[in-house]
């Protein structure tokens, strides 16, 4: 963790400390137990409104009347938690409330993290104004402007800031640092600058934030109980693969997923094999959108980007580059396939999974993509950059003819197909908010507005 954000925290780690689950030395068995009941339904009730009224009972001075309702709501909680399908921690049935209240939460490993997290943020919703900022400029380091005060202490109260001038209106290194580490935390690109993007995470009110963590860690759990201890999972808006086997992470990358027009899909399916030196069969629509317009204005594309035309016989076509240019004007009634080598669009991996998409991950020559913070760049299939670490491994645990694998490490114009020994679950999903292994709440834009993450306020250029 930063140091920004190890200081930054020291309220919300006091805030837990205080009320986290379970503080039984502080509170009597009773009170602990209604507390642990009151932080699912807070959680709960972000989500399903229904439960608005019970999380209002459990937050009021009434044990009595807490203590009747009791096992009515704990029936609604583990119904709710059965419906979203996430197990709880035991079976329940003690004569002991607060053992029951507790056999109640979810199983799921990040849930106290998360659950202490929504507290925190409700609690700060509860105490903080958070009206949207709306600016005309984008403010960098020495910029001096009012809205700087209020940047700051909401910075301070999510834990991004570490020290807090409350009549400062500079951005100083110690604001931009603070910056920095809130980009970090929301998958922005990291300039210390507060541009239009960073502003309307800024905006984004503490309340709205603990919904998104809320519905997210519904959405993460109930799908991770149904998968295996081996996957390979794509989280779209946070632009990572994770590889997991027997439980632990083998492989972790970054990746290039498709652009809001051209969505990579959610979805699971099973990695079959896998291509060393794959060849390019250029879909229809991609070749009417992005490959024909780059003919029209130079015939020579198709030689010099190592395309082969064929006919709908599989007859191939050879022709001058004046004669593409103007067939790319009309109907082009040909197919494109780019032969493999080390400028080939699928670059020299390809690991296919049957999907109703024709999707697939794959290699990529332009690495330099890679370094983009909003990397929603393809045309629906996952580019992975560290896709040789990948393949190493798929070769080592499934490909049936290692041997071949081997020979042909050197080769880089032979296509060659490899089958596997077993099947690898892929699992392409949609996550935009988790509480991350150090503790720290992460966020990621909704590239594809699935989510119901507002419009707020931003900056004009």
């Amino acid at each position: 963790m930063h140091k920004g954000n190890r200081v930054g925290y020291a309220i919300m780690a006091l805030f837990i400390q205080l009320c986290a689950t379970p503080c039984v030395l502080a509170l009597d068995k009773n009170s602990a137990a209604i507390n642990a009941l009151r932080y699912q339904v807070q959680l709960i009730s972000l989500i399903d409104p229904s439960f608005s009224k019970y999380n209002q009972l459990l937050t009021q001075d009434l044990e009595e009347e807490q203590l009747d309702l009791t096992n009515d709501i704990q029936l609604e909680v583990a119904n709710f938690w059965r419906s979203v399908k996430i197990q709880s921690r035991g079976e329940g049935g003690s004569d002991d409330l607060y053992r029951n209240v507790i056999s109640l939460e979810p199983s799921s490993s990040d849930y106290l993290p998360i659950s202490n997290r929504i507290r925190y943020l409700l609690w700060v919703e509860q105490t903080e104004s958070w009206q949207p900022l709306v600016l005309d400029i984008w403010l960098k380091e020495g910029d001096i402007n009012p809205a700087v005060k209020v940047i700051s202490r909401r910075l301070n109260w999510l834990g991004d800031l570490n020290f807090l001038d409350p009549d400062n209106s500079v951005m100083t290194s110690e604001l931009v640092r603070g910056v920095l580490n809130f980009q970090r935390r929301h998958g922005l690109k990291q300039d210390g600058v507060i541009g239009p993007e960073t502003l309307r995470w800024i905006n984004l009110t503490p309340k709205k934030r603990a919904a998104l963590l809320a519905e997210n860690f519904v959405s993460k759990s109930s799908y991770l109980s149904t998968i295996g201890p081996r996957f390979l999972l794509v989280n779209i808006p946070a632009f990572e693969m994770v590889l997991v086997d027997k439980g632990q992470v083998q492989l972790e990358s970054r990746v290039i997923v498709g652009k809001p027009y051209r969505q990579t899909p959610r979805l699971s399916s099973y990695i079959s094999n896998m291509v060393l030196n794959p060849s390019w069969r250029v879909p229809r629509t991609l070749l009417r959108r992005d490959l024909l317009p780059k003919v029209r204005k130079d015939g020579a594309y198709i030689s010099e980007h190592n395309f082969d035309v064929f006919n709908s016989a599989g007859d191939e076509i050879v022709k001058s580059p004046e004669e593409w240019q103007t067939l790319a004007g009309g109907r082009f009634p040909y197919r494109l396939v780019q032969k493999p080598g080390k400028d080939n669009t699928l670059g020299r991996y390809k690991f296919y999974f049957k999907n109703e998409y024709n999707v697939y991950l794959h290699d990529t020559y332009d690495k330099a993509l890679f370094e983009e913070s909003n990397r929603a760049l393809s045309s629906g299939c996952i580019r992975v950059e560290k896709v040789e670490s990948l393949a190493n491994w798929l070769a080592s645990n499934l490909v049936s003819d290692k041997q071949t694998w081997v020979d042909l490490q050197t080769e880089r114009d032979k296509t060659q197909w490899f089958a596997f020994d077993n099947f690898l679950a892929v699992h392409l999903v949609y996550w935009t908010a988790w509480v991350d292994e150090s503790g720290l709440a992460q966020f990621r834009n909704d590239i594809y507005h699935q989510n119901s993450m507002p419009k707020l306020a931003s900056i004009q250029n």
